[in-house]
């Protein structure tokens, strides 16, 4: 049979590898949140969750219970299948609460000879182990923070950070959102319940790192809300700044936001800063992007718009300002690697 187990001994197989998360929850629950890694093999899809809520309430257990059976009855087959080929070695499956659903998706693949835990306390547990490893947060690391003006390539360049494995917190990619009134574009925002779950992963991934490196972010990045310790971090830490010709930041923005794949959205979005920029240069941008001129317009936004908002202050940072120029001789890069200590991990975050 299946074993039951909590959170922590969940999540501590699963970083050395050793199961696969199966979610056994509706791909409507999934999409919504779920344990970061995870495989949804629903048990229910929708409808049929739908069906079988609707019969509970206003027919009978007994009568959901049957109506349960006769759909897992059918597709048991393929079920048991999809499960066998999530990965060699047991695998985890967790509902809701720990409830039917992934007590009978446990059985059934036990009794077909695979290796099964359950998630005792389901999702619902695992959020509230998020939740409580954030409230738990107390202070982080120092913090190297990329800053510079909007088109700097900050996301970008705490990617090819990490490549290297330096220890990167890199917050719009938890929430899917570049941070911006155009951020959304092109992407599908995460809501707090996902981003919560990806930032208690990385911090737990980079808990032995004597720092960290954020982009200069604010409280808010599209749906979600950073919580206040990363922020007071941030604040508290050393600030290397982009320098960047603004032409050079046109050419990023429109290389990454894809204008000419996206153009309504991009003119939707400009429609909400629109009356915050003086009137004749409000129309040069509109012009612009009607038109596909759209490096022409993000300039004139950069300098009529983003750059008159991005106001640096070094005194906010408790360990001072590192300048870094963007020019044909000096690498980026190489320049920020140069300011950073090496990638090792022999202090911990407390939580």
């Amino acid at each position: 049979m299946f074993q039951d187990i909590t959170v922590d001994e969940l999540l501590e197989l699963h970083r050395k590898g050793n199961i696969a998360l199966i979610d056994v929850r509706s791909p409507s629950e999934f999409g919504d949140s779920t344990i970061p890694g995870s495989l949804n093999i629903p048990i229910f899809n929708d409808e049929e969750r739908a069906e079988i809520g609707t019969l509970y309430k206003q027919v009978s257990v007994e009568a959901a219970k049957d109506k349960g059976l006769e759909i897992v009855s059918a597709k048991l087959p393929s079920f048991v299948k999809a499960i066998e080929a999530a990965g060699p070695g047991r695998k985890a499956v967790f509902c809701w609460r720990g409830g039917m659903r992934s007590r009978t998706s446990a059985t059934l693949a036990s009794l077909m000879g695979l290796r099964m835990y359950r998630l005792n306390g389901g999702y619902r547990a695992y959020r509230k182990w998020v939740v409580e490893t954030i409230e738990r947060l107390t202070e982080l690391p120092h913090c190297y923070v990329i800053n510079g003006y909007t088109g700097s390539g900050k996301t970008d360049l705490l990617d090819k950070l990490a490549e290297r494995g330096y220890p990167v917190i890199n917050l719009e990619r938890m929430a899917q959102h570049r941070g911006s009134i155009f951020g959304q574009i092109g992407l599908e925002p995460n809501n707090q319940k996902t981003f919560d779950s990806l930032l208690v992963q990385e911090l737990i991934r980079c808990s032995e790192s004597p720092y960290l490196i954020l982009e200069a972010e604010s409280r808010r990045i599209g749906k979600v809300v950073v919580p206040e310790p990363v922020i007071a971090a941030k604040e508290k830490g050393t600030s290397l700044f982009i320098e960047m010709p603004v032409q050079e930041r046109a050419r990023n923005i429109v290389r990454e936001y894809k204008p000419e794949e996206h153009k309504q959205a991009c003119l939707d979005s400009f429609e909400r800063i629109e009356k915050r920029i003086h009137t004749p240069v409000a129309a040069a941008i509109r012009t612009a992007l009607q038109e596909g001129r759209f490096e022409e317009a993000v300039e004139l936004m950069l300098v009529h718009y983003y750059d008159p908002r991005y106001q640096f202050a070094s005194d906010r940072y408790g360990l001072g300002h590192v300048t870094i120029q963007h020019d044909a001789d000096h690498d980026v890069l190489e320049q920020v690697i140069a300011q950073l200590p090496p990638p090792v991990f022999p202090a911990q975050i407390s939580v």
